[in-house]
């Protein structure tokens, strides 16, 4: 069975995906998945460097099923009018080996990745914020940042304000017009409550010194261990609360970069939300990297809804 991007986008929704997701990483954390390091190799496109990019394979074995998602990065190919990130997800039978599906995985990549977020946010933010935050502010204006806001509203019905920003205005006034926020300034994005970054940034962008006192932020951009999005004042005076210890300690720029310690995993706050030490004073960064284990549970998701549908 091949499933198509159009039929990914039918059947997955976020008020599905991310307690899904949030179920995985429970289980992640209890050690249920077995989940090696994802392999990325340089592609190496002598003839034009500026084309070269990365291409990674991942694989999951998680209940049931087991799979493997071999993803495409290209920086450049948003000058050409196509996706930067690219993928393929084939899902198997754990007891059997029998493949039962191949499918189209960019949405699901993207998808799975804001609800990551998502999740981890509805865990953090009850236990840190004495009345719920209203005020979003968001570093980046591309794919991930449309679906972030998307994601994050299944949660977090107070959000009333969104700010962006992006080094390309005129793509952060698109953004904002979309989804009924405002175009502003890094620094006035950086004030809010919440501050999402989902930049391609290999520098910091968000410094420490722009941050409210209580702020928790989102770091999801800054793809490999050499890039950067927030500076070590940002890293080093908040609470970190990692997607995985491990993943985050071997793949994140801005955890290797800055000495930061990780404070929890995320799957722990899941499962034992009493037992958390999340902070209700000073700063929460939770780091994301995107694992494996997230793209089998979205692709099981459609897969069981196609099995499903007439």
């Amino acid at each position: 069975m091949y499933i198509s991007e159009r039929e990914v986008r039918e059947v997955l929704t976020y008020e599905a995906l991310i307690p899904a997701i949030r179920r995985a990483l429970m289980d992640y954390s209890a050690g249920l998945v077995i989940q090696p390091p994802r392999t990325i190799m340089r592609t190496g496109v002598e003839e034009d460097r500026r084309r070269d990019g990365w291409f990674g394979v991942m694989p999951a074995i998680h209940g049931d099923t087991m799979g493997v998602k071999t993803v495409t990065f290209y920086r450049r190919n948003a000058e050409l009018g196509i996706h930067t990130h690219m993928a393929m997800i084939e899902l198997l039978d754990r007891a059997t080996g029998q493949p039962l599906a191949l499918m189209d995985g960019r949405l699901i990549t993207e998808m799975r990745t804001a609800a990551t977020t998502a999740a981890g946010f509805e865990a953090i933010a009850p236990l840190h914020f004495a009345r719920p935050a209203r005020s979003l502010g968001i570093l980046g204006s591309g794919v991930q940042a449309k679906a972030h806001i998307e994601a994050l509203r299944v949660v977090w019905p107070e959000m009333n304000e969104v700010r962006i920003w992006s080094p390309t205005t005129g793509h952060a006034q698109q953004l904002a017009e979309a989804a009924g926020g405002q175009s502003v300034s890094i620094e006035e994005a950086a004030a809010a409550e919440v501050v999402l970054t989902v930049t391609t940034a290999v520098d910091p962008v968000l410094k420490g010194r722009w941050l409210a006192p209580n702020a928790v932020i989102l770091a999801v951009g800054a793809t490999g261990d050499g890039a950067r999005e927030l500076d070590d004042e940002v890293m080093r005076t908040s609470y970190l609360v990692a997607e995985s210890r491990e993943c985050v300690g071997r793949e994140s720029g801005d955890v290797r970069g800055s000495g930061a310690k990780i404070e929890a995993e995320i799957g722990e706050v899941f499962a034992q939300p009493e037992a958390a030490s999340i902070p209700g004073t000073g700063r929460v960064v939770y780091k994301t990297v995107g694992m494996a284990i997230e793209d089998l549970a979205a692709a099981r998701l459609v897969w069981q809804a196609r099995q499903s549908k007439p």
